[in-house]
């Protein structure tokens, strides 16, 4: 069974419990790793700043701590690397169940490949496939 590194732990232990338990439950079926957690403002500025982020700080949920948002990927196969930030594909499919098992757990998110959760993602005109952020409704 996968499990997080330390560093995949920390970044995710500066994020809303909810998003925890969403993700706990995901590393257990699906090998990923989180690449960011709660953002301070350098890091969000610099984000904004290289078009990784269409907000600067203290806009993005990122910047909430506990974080509201969370960047996780699922780790490629040998010989791609850790992440093959080009498969678009696995991107989605792994975003798939990332919702199916929000949903399940009644967790309302939103991914960064539908930002306006019509699950259509061609209509979408900024892509950050690796972002969830908590929905409060």
């Amino acid at each position: 069974m996968p499990r997080f590194s330390a560093l995949s732990n920390e970044r995710l232990g500066e994020c809303d419990f909810r998003l925890q338990r969403l993700f706990r439950e995901v590393i257990r079926h699906f090998d990923c790793v989180v690449l960011c957690g709660h953002r301070n403002r350098a890091e969000q500025e610099r984000a904004f700043s290289e078009g990784t982020s269409k907000v600067g700080w203290p806009k993005s949920k990122h910047n909430k701590y506990p974080s509201h948002a969370v960047d996780v990927a699922p780790y490629d196969m040998p010989p791609v690397g850790p992440v093959n930030w080009q498969d678009r594909e696995r991107m989605t499919f792994f975003a798939g169940f990332v919702l199916a098992t929000a949903k399940q757990l009644g967790i309302n998110i939103r991914w960064g490949g539908d930002w306006d959760r019509d699950t259509q993602v061609r209509d979408n005109r900024f892509d950050d496939l690796v972002h969830y952020e908590l929905v409060e409704e």
